[in-house]
């Protein structure tokens, strides 16, 4: 009976909807070692052992993976306000099949089985939430790590689990006090440094972070709180090289040679406020409350200096000298450039997002089987992305008189990118002055910068109600539910021309405004003048000339990325969960199905000759989501999963804009109207999935699995061509011309393709190696190894790269815990991939990034019972030990697009828990 009962209330509240057992699964799940104290103690067995930190973490893990009924993997705080890593995104990461992109040096994005992180679904205690970023993908930063008490990754779905994903569904989840022990006040701090020094003017190389945390119950444990407070002040250091592209065809006739370079020194500092709130009340034995809340303030604030140099292109009137040339396979490793006019940047980028989301739910339980739920979510993002480029140079060249001076400049080209001999001192404020040193401002008027401002705001709200009746026999439960999610989310750019007052061509660098010159040795182009434009521009040294996106004289090209996109999703499902004894074995699952109907709508700009005009197209459609989990649990603690379901991913948001510009393709005797933009009658991708498990458990603490998963895409999503009806649009210029001008051309858009398959295994394994001795207690390894195989076809039928996918992913910990000492090391590890970048005007651009290993490590110290420092924990880690680069790269391995240096990072700190 008692196993029958755990597997019904672990899954119940696994599953995220009616949390019918939250009280038995979070004990279990969170607050493990208090109950096992509160146990050891009732039975007064003076020789049980109490496991704590990072093993009660990993036995949470096991626990919740034994326990589910569906395929999951997890990871949970080792005590509050303390999870096993700095942060969410590395937590996750060090999970079987997952891993992270790196922002900056932090993991940021996360992919599951392969897949960018534009095809999983995050949520929040179940509730789906907005994003900072463009799309849907959660970017982990706005999480604090310290209010999260665990990380669920489901990577099969059930029908009952709304707001799934293609390839998962990961789920933050933050106390519930009334099902905790006993009341908490728990502080911590952190203080943090980066070995690559403070690189700009202004920055720093040390930081801090400080936390708090208080759960309590009151009214006869009628009413819990819990509290949690975060924050962050902590810098980041990057060390870039960046290519514009290669010229040449890459043989030995005509070798590659770097095209331009645009390299910085980026200095982070990151401030992030974070506050979380529950309160719940058990009304009466059958009704309980709960409300939550949470706040995240979120400031990125970069400062990003460096060069911007024409080279192989062959633009702007520099040339490269082929009789220096040195060439090998095809690819020029060293040379020389004459006559280049470098551009000085001295950009700011500063990204500052409010997140607020909010949650209320009430559940009945009743004592004759039935039970019933209402659940309310509410999320909103407001986020200003700010970028401010300002350009300097010898001279204004807008008028191809070719002033100020010109640089001859050698080069070296090889896997870390390219090192640079210059014949001018960038750093002389009497030689390098405020201009426009290329031209960008076209005729005689100098652009000195750019200034762009992307104002997005993304709010989504969220109903759900459920009902759920236990049964007796092979059906335990049947689960009838009703959701409805509305989001909306809109861009609205905010851009300016940068120029210099008056009529000026160029001018000199106001003496007060000029701050310690920044160092690009690493680039051989030694220091640079530096300072800080948003002081040149508060100062009037630079002045904004706006560029209108409304009215006759609207800028086209800013008023085109304007979009707002919503969508009305309602959910219902309908779920019978199994449990059936069938001799020494017991089978467990569900099966269900789940409905959506789907209605998406965009309001952007078509450009007809008339002028911008604004137009709103949408879709309305419906998916039915099957799916079945099966667990064949035996006495001998082997576990065989199937899982076989469809599974769905909503498309981008900014794939769904409508913002189309359309005109006559004259070389089609008829003629032809062609358009391109965004594609507001997308369909998600598609997928039917089919995973098989095999699990081995050592009582609750150790596990080996081999988990082999096989998705057949039916849908997936790619540039291309599609017809288009042009009918409700103005007609395009020259139609006079063509009187059976036909209404249906085409589009260049995103559109949906015929998909492909994706296929691979994951070996995963968590042993204490107590298991074979008892004189190896303490010590142990968790990890895995993940393989995905990709077929996947684009528009025109040619198998191409998924966003995210590596084929490989492992990780591994090994460590050791006793007597309150803790200490382990970690690496993780994943082999080539698509990734994400942000490109010119903050829009994003994918390159190829190659392998990378990350190692970390941390040792601490957790003073034990009877010590007069009872509670206090002190550790210190280091992050990225052996300062692994992240890198891109073009065509082929030696044309490096990036390739960046984050430095080592240090972390010493104390979590004290009264």
């Amino acid at each position: 009976m008692m196993a029958k009962f755990q597997f019904n209330s672990t899954r119940r509240c696994a599953q995220g909807t009616s949390r019918l057992a939250l009280g038995a699964a979070m004990v279990a799940v969170f607050a493990a070692p208090a109950f096992a104290q509160d146990a050891s103690s009732a039975e007064s067995e003076e020789d049980a052992i109490v496991v704590t930190g990072f093993r009660a973490s990993l036995e949470n893990a096991v626990n919740e993976k034994k326990n589910n009924d569906q395929i999951v993997e997890s990871v949970s705080a080792e005590d509050i306000g303390k999870l096993p890593d700095a942060s969410i995104g590395e937590s996750i990461a060090r999970l079987p099949g997952v891993t992270s992109q790196r922002l900056n040096g932090r993991s940021n994005n996360i992919s599951i089985r392969g897949f960018g992180p534009d095809f999983s679904q995050t949520t929040l205690n179940g509730r789906e939430q907005t994003s900072t970023g463009d799309n849907r993908a959660v970017e982990y930063d706005q999480y604090p790590s310290e209010i999260v008490s665990q990380v669920v990754v489901y990577k099969s779905p059930t029908a009952s689990l709304v707001g799934q994903g293609l390839v998962g569904t990961i789920d933050i989840r933050t106390v519930r006090p009334l099902d905790y022990g006993k009341s908490v006040l728990a502080v911590g701090a952190r203080g943090t440094y980066a070995d690559l020094g403070a690189l700009n003017a202004g920055s720093k190389k040390y930081g801090y972070r400080a936390n708090g945390t208080f759960i309590d119950k009151f009214a006869d444990d009628t009413i819990g709180i819990a509290l949690s407070a975060s924050y962050v002040d902590e810098p980041y250091q990057l060390q870039e090289f960046n290519a514009w592209g290669y010229a040449g065809s890459g043989t030995t006739a005509s070798p590659a040679v770097i095209g331009g370079s645009k390299s910085y020194v980026t200095s982070t500092q990151l401030k992030r406020l974070g506050l979380n709130g529950t309160l719940q009340y058990q009304a009466s034995d059958t009704v309980r409350m709960t409300l939550d809340a949470f706040y995240s303030n979120f400031n990125d604030d970069q400062s990003k200096r460096g060069i911007e140099l024409p080279l192989g292109f062959g633009a702007f009137g520099t040339a490269f000298n082929q009789a220096t040339a040195t060439a090998s396979d095809g690819f020029v490793t060293a040379g020389t450039f004459t006559n280049v006019r470098g551009v000085v940047r001295n950009d700011i980028y500063q990204r500052k997002a409010d997140l607020y989301s909010f949650g209320y739910n009430a559940e009945y339980t009743g004592d004759d089987g039935w039970t019933a739920f209402i659940d309310i979510g509410y999320s909103r993002t407001d986020r200003n992305e700010l970028s401010i480029e300002s350009y300097a140079g010898t001279g204004f060249n807008g008028d191809d008189t070719g002033n100020g001076a010109a640089a001859t400049i050698g080069f070296k080209s090889g896997p870390t990118g390219t090192v640079f001999s210059p014949n001018i001192d960038y750093s002389n404020p009497a030689v390098i002055r405020l201009t426009d040193p290329l031209g960008w401002g076209g005729g005689t008027v100098p652009q000195a910068g750019y200034y762009n401002n992307r104002i997005v705001e993304d709010e989504l709200k969220q109903y759900r109600v459920g009902v759920e009746k236990e049964l007796d026999g092979f059906f335990s439960a049947i689960k009838f539910g009703f959701n409805y999610t509305d989001r909306a989310k809109s861009l609205t750019p905010d851009e300016a021309f940068v120029r210099l007052p008056g009529t000026a061509l160029q001018a000199t660098i106001p003496a007060q405004n000029l701050l310690r010159s920044t160092n690009l040795s690493y680039l051989g182009l030694g220091p640079i003048v530096s300072y800080d434009t948003r002081d040149l521009l508060a100062g009037g040294a630079l002045v904004l000339e706006k560029r209108v996106a409304t009215g006759p004289n609207a800028a086209n090209d800013v008023l085109s990325k304007t979009y707002s996109v919503s969508e009305d999703l309602m959910t219902a499902y309908v779920q019978a969960d199994i449990e059936q004894e069938m001799g020494n074995k017991t089978l467990t699952g569900n099966v269900g199905v789940q409905v959506i109907n789907t209605e998406q709508n965009s309001r952007g700009f078509i450009f007809p000759p008339s002028g911008p005009r604004s137009i709103t197209l949408g879709d309305n459609f419906w998916d039915v989501l099957p799916s079945l989990n099966l667990s064949m649990r035996f006495e001998s603690d082997y576990v065989i999963r199937f899982a076989a379901s469809r599974q769905i991913q909503r498309p981008r948001l900014d794939d769904l804009k409508v913002s189309i510009g359309y005109g006559i393709d004259t070389s089609v005797p008829r003629g032809l109207i062609r358009g391109g933009g965004g594609n507001p009658f997308l369909r998600p991708y598609r997928a039917n999935a089919f995973d098989l498990n095999f699990e081995k458990y050592f009582g609750n603490a150790g596990l080996i699995s081999a988990q082999l998963f096989y998705k057949d895409i039916k849908s997936f999503i790619f540039g291309g061509r599609i017809p288009f009806d042009y009918s409700g649009f103005p007609a395009p210029t020259g139609a006079s011309g063509y009187p059976n001008l036909p209404t249906i051309g085409t589009l260049d858009a995103p559109i949906n393709t015929g998909g492909g398959k994706l296929y691979g295994g994951e070996l995963a394994a968590t042993v204490p190696f107590s298991t074979f001795s008892t004189a190896l207690d303490g010590f142990g390894i968790t990890g895995g190894v993940g393989y995905t195989k990709s077929k996947v076809r684009d528009a025109g039928g040619n198998v191409t790269t998924i966003p995210g996918y590596s084929k490989w992913v492992a990780n591994a910990t090994a460590y050791f815990e006793k007597w309150g000492f803790n200490a382990r090391g970690s690496v993780r590890y994943r082999s080539t991939f698509l990734g994400d970048f942000t490109g010119f005007g903050g829009s994003p651009t994918r390159r190829t990034a190659l392998a990378e290993m990350i190692v970390d490590g941390q040792i601490g110290y957790d003073f034990q019972e009877g010590s007069s420092l009872q509670g206090l924990s002190l550790y210190l880690q280091g992050q990225n030990l052996t300062d692994e680069r992240f890198a891109s790269v073009g065509a082929n391995r030696n044309q490096v697009i990036d390739y960046q240096i984050y430095g080592r990072r240090f972390l010493a700190g104390f979590n004290y828990k009264f």
